[in-house]
């Protein structure tokens, strides 16, 4: 911890206003991030990428990043590939090397991976979705604002903060008291800005700041909120927030003053911060991935045990 402590001093000297130009810029595209609070960073089971300008870099478990291609503008991951949106629209994903990428669409302005597929919001805000089988991608909802696939069940949100659930309902995912999964996408919350999902649980931020959670929470990525089993409602777990990440047992937000919060498995069940001036984060399994407004990236291999280490793009 007093490692911890000693980088958390060094970084407090940078900019805030770094912060708030990221915070700014994730409002005005689309922010369907998987994992991740933000664009440049991906993060699901022990698969990582990010980006250093417009160079993707990516990683598994505790490796090394090394580089993959340039002309990206976002990263993402599922369990078995990596997925690049380039800064013409074209969205590729590969699973050994970007030399063997596949085109999946053209025109896209933010998209999100995960275990049934792929989501893609164009930039007519049109949210388009393959499965992991399919050739090709279908139509789902116009004005959407932000999308994410879970490992159970797939959320997205429309401009005027609707946010829409299909999936499993068993774990209580859909946070509006149902138990039996649904045909088509439901609504079951308001005001929302931006969703998370991963292993059967799901985080949404509300407009207000307010980090809403709903269900299985037997290692606590959603608090004390139905610890030990399940909450099948959307529920408060955390407050302030401009930003948010969960991973398959942990979750994170990030306030205006560039403070870094985690709680479930390798932390505390009630938040408590991890370190300061930080613009970007994503969550794994137990990895935690946080790049700082001076460009430096972390690394928590697992939760607060150890500190972070340092990662080197090259």
């Amino acid at each position: 911890m007093q490692g911890l402590r000693a980088i958390a001093a060094a970084l407090s000297v940078a900019s805030f206003a770094i912060l708030t130009c990221a915070v700014a810029l994730m409002s005005l595209t689309p922010p369907a991030h998987a994992d991740s609070s933000a664009r440049e960073l991906a993060s699901y089971y022990e698969r990582h990428m990010a980006l250093d300008g417009d160079v993707a870099y990516g990683w598994i478990g505790s490796g090394q990043p090394r580089r993959l291609r340039a002309g990206v503008v976002q990263v993402g991951v599922s369990q078995d590939a990596d997925f690049a949106l380039l800064a013409d629209g074209t969205l590729l994903t590969w699973t050994d090397a970007p030399a063997a990428a596949t085109t999946l669409m053209r025109d896209v302005a933010a998209f999100a991976a995960g275990a049934s597929g792929w989501f893609a919001i164009d930039r007519a805000g049109v949210l388009w979705h393959a499965s992991a089988d399919s050739a090709a991608p279908r139509r789902l909802a116009d004005g959407v604002v932000a999308a994410c696939i879970g490992d159970s069940a797939d959320y997205y949100v429309t401009r005027d903060g609707t946010l829409y659930v299909k999936g499993l309902a068993h774990r209580g995912q859909y946070g509006d008291g149902r138990l039996a999964a649904t045909d088509d996408f439901v609504a079951t919350a308001r005001d929302a800005v931006a969703v998370k999902a991963h292993t059967g649980h799901a985080i949404h931020l509300r407009r207000d700041g307010v980090v809403m959670g709903t269900g299985g929470n037997r290692y606590g990525p959603l608090s004390m909120h139905g610890l030990g089993d399940k909450a099948d409602r959307w529920g408060p777990i955390f407050d302030g927030a401009v930003a948010i990440a969960t991973g398959s047992r942990h979750s994170l937000a990030i306030r205006a003053d560039g403070s870094l919060w985690a709680w479930g498995a390798g932390f505390a069940v009630q938040p408590a911060q991890l370190l300061g001036n930080v613009k970007a984060v994503a969550a794994g399994d137990s990895a935690t991935i946080a790049r700082t407004t001076d460009g430096a990236l972390w690394q928590w291999d697992d939760g607060a045990r150890t500190p972070p280490r340092r990662l080197t793009l090259r």
